[in-house]
C-alpha cells in the first residue's frame, strides 16, 4: 500500500508538471511540431537517469525511486502523447517531420538519460 502512495502521489505531481510545461513550451513556436512533448520527454529522460544513478549508488531508497522514477517521471514523460502525435504527423503526410521527431526523441532521450546517469555516477560526494 505504501508503494502505491509513492507512485500515485509522484504520478500526480509529474502529470501536472507535464501539462503546464508542455503547454508553456508549445505556446511559443508557431508550428504544428510537438515541441512541448519533445521537451518534456527529453527532460524526463534526463531526470530518470539521475534517479537511477542515485539509486544504484545507494543514495536514495527504493521508496524514493518509486516516487521519483515511477511516479513523477512516469507521470511527467509523455510517450503515449508522442505515439499519438507520430500517428497524426504520418496521417497528415508530414513524413519528414515525423522521421525527424522520431529520431530526435529516441536519440536525444537516450543520450540525456546516459549523460545524466554518467554525470551522477562520476560525482564523488
Amino acid at each position: 500500500m505504501k508503494e502505491l502512495f509513492f507512485v500515485g502521489s509522484g504520478g500526480f505531481i509529474g502529470s501536472v508538471l507535464r501539462y503546464f510545461l508542455s503547454q508553456y513550451i508549445q505556446s511559443k513556436p508557431e508550428s504544428g511540431f510537438p515541441y512541448g512533448t519533445l521537451a518534456v520527454n527529453i527532460i524526463g529522460c534526463f531526470i530518470i537517469g539521475i534517479v537511477y544513478a542515485l539509486f544504484s549508488r545507494g543514495e536514495i531508497t527504493n521508496d524514493w525511486k518509486l516516487f521519483l522514477a515511477t511516479g513523477i517521471c512516469g507521470g511527467f514523460t509523455t510517450f503515449s502523447a508522442f505515439s499519438n502525435e507520430m500517428l497524426l504527423l504520418f496521417k497528415s503526410g508530414n513524413i519528414t517531420e515525423a522521421v525527424i521527431y522520431l529520431t530526435v526523441s529516441i536519440v536525444a532521450g537516450i543520450l540525456a538519460t546516459l549523460s545524466a546517469y554518467l554525470l551522477i555516477k562520476a560525482i564523488v560526494l
